[in-house]
């Protein structure tokens, strides 16, 4: 899921967790981005604007040191439809279901799955790296937040209509030159100088 992971100063929604700190009955945070955050969200996710995010967390330690994140986090994005190129708000709904480990337990990556068990073998979800023993529920919204974002969108009632190939050959953009080039003066069957 994750690409890396930034450190606290580069993230635009940043909420660490320390996973030590952990309640035995779990963790339910609740969080909402400022104006500030939402401004960086934007810039980070290449959207005109974020104008709400929230999310919701339960977190709950789990055996050999692993965590387990539910929730979910919603959000309103301006984006520039990509018909119209009008502005248009989007609403992001997504769950979030994450496994975070140490790394020592993490295994080196998709590769080594294959290569113990085959090209074929089905590669699971690994767990996310526990990084300086916290896990940053902001950046896990953020993360969940720009997967949710439409790629392509549209204005509400908008389509795209290609443009009509006329049915006569002669009304074509390309008939004027076809002309041209069967006139006596046009460049059909005129040889290069010199030859």
């Amino acid at each position: 899921m994750s690409k890396g992971h930034m450190t606290g100063s580069d993230l635009p929604w940043s909420f660490p967790v320390m996973v030590s700190q952990l309640p035995e009955a779990g963790l339910h945070q609740a969080l909402e981005a400022s104006a500030a955050q939402r401004d960086l969200i934007a810039k980070a996710a290449g959207v005109n604007a974020v104008l709400r995010a929230t999310a919701s967390f339960d977190v709950v330690a789990e055996t050999e040191g692993r965590v387990s994140v539910t929730g979910k986090v919603t959000a309103r994005v301006e984006q520039t439809c990509v018909v119209s190129l009008d502005p248009v708000e989007n609403d992001i709904d997504e769950d979030i279901a994450v496994v975070f480990a140490p790394p020592a337990q993490i295994p080196a990556g998709a590769k080594s799955v294959q290569k113990e068990e085959g090209d074929d073998a089905e590669i699971p979800d690994l767990p996310e790296p526990i990084v300086h023993g916290a896990i940053d529920l902001g950046q896990l919204a953020t993360e969940f937040l720009v997967l949710g974002i439409d790629p392509y969108p549209r204005k509400p009632g908008v389509s795209f209509v290609p443009p009509e190939t006329p049915e006569d050959p002669d009304e074509h953009p390309f008939a004027a030159l076809k002309a041209l080039k069967a006139t006596p003066g046009g460049s059909q069957g005129k040889k290069p100088k010199g030859k």
